[in-house]
């Protein structure tokens, strides 16, 4: 589980096909009064599959909506929910919530963003949905994200190895400290 954002409109820069020797032009009059919106997404390991929600803040109550949406998609399991260490995660009343509820809170280490698995997952949604946009409102942007989603959760698969080709796994020995 992440947070993706802030989703901002304004221009983004991307690849798009355009005739030689015109280049796609940014308008570089663009105003913000409709705020940000963040993304609330969870990584279903087990089959793949991205759920999120968009909404204006991302504070404790927001991602116990989230978690609540969890429990009633698949309830009577046990779910381990993987986290980075935003204060909200560890707001009292999401532990206790989500201990009541048979959810386990599972916190990476500090700067160990790497072992969250969504965050590639982000980096795809970005090239894919955002980059080479200009979307003119939030729904417009939240339709863009969605129609991703179900693409790529239409063609999701398990995610059993995480970095099956990486060196680390052969090696025996870590390498010396330099000093």
């Amino acid at each position: 589980m992440d947070e993706f954002g802030p989703l901002n409109l304004m221009p983004r820069k991307g690849k798009a096909w355009r005739p030689h020797r015109s280049p796609r032009r940014l308008r570089a009059t663009y105003n913000r009064y409709d705020g940000v919106m963040h993304m609330l997404a969870v990584l279903d390991l087990a089959t793949g599959k991205m759920y999120y929600r968009i909404r204006p803040r991302k504070r404790w109550c927001e991602f116990l909506s989230l978690l609540k949406s969890l429990r009633i998609r698949w309830p009577g399991e046990k779910l381990y929910v993987v986290l980075d260490n935003f204060s909200p995660h560890k707001h009292p009343n999401v532990r206790a919530w989500a201990a009541a509820n048979d959810i386990e809170l599972v916190f990476l280490p500090t700067y160990g963003s790497w072992l969250n698995w969504i965050e590639s997952e982000f980096a795809a949604l970005r090239y894919f949905a955002l980059n080479g946009t200009d979307h003119r409102s939030h729904g417009e942007q939240n339709a863009a994200i969605g129609a991703y989603v179900r693409w790529r959760n239409a063609r999701a698969e398990p995610k059993t190895s995480f970095a099956p080709d990486s060196p680390i796994r052969t090696w025996t020995e870590y390498p010396a400290k330099a000093a």
